[in-house]
């Protein structure tokens, strides 16, 4: 299992979730001369989501980012700035197939100060 979080800055609540490059290697193989790779991930109640990855077309600096699919999960979720989306990998040991699953965390503040992060109960 591979986990990879990030708590959600303008840009990403906003447009696209940019994430650091070692994000890719959680990723499918992307076909050879593409720079973009779909994904289905499924949310804490099961629904199945689309994303799409892309990355730069320079090899030496890719930076992926999601965009197909995220605005319609942040939007669904009602994320904002400072809260935190968690992707997670599996790999079926008996089946060796691969899936993933997409969290939704909301920032928890009490007087104004941060506590952490809970999971947004399923509706």
């Amino acid at each position: 299992m591979e986990d990879v979080s990030k708590i959600l800055k303008k840009t990403d609540a906003k447009k696209r979730l940019s994430f650091p490059t070692r994000f890719l290697k959680s990723l499918p193989p992307f076909k050879l001369g593409s720079n973009a790779v779909e994904f289905e991930a499924t949310d804490e109640k099961g629904e199945p989501w689309a994303f799409q990855c892309s990355t730069r077309k320079s090899r030496s600096y890719r930076k992926p980012v999601l965009t197909r699919g995220w605005v319609a999960f942040v939007k669904s979720k009602k994320l904002q700035i400072g809260d935190k989306v968690r992707f997670i990998k599996y790999k079926n040991r008996a089946t060796a197939t691969i899936s993933y699953k997409v969290r939704a965390e909301k920032e928890i503040k009490i007087f104004g100060a941060t506590f952490g992060y809970a999971p947004i109960p399923p509706v």
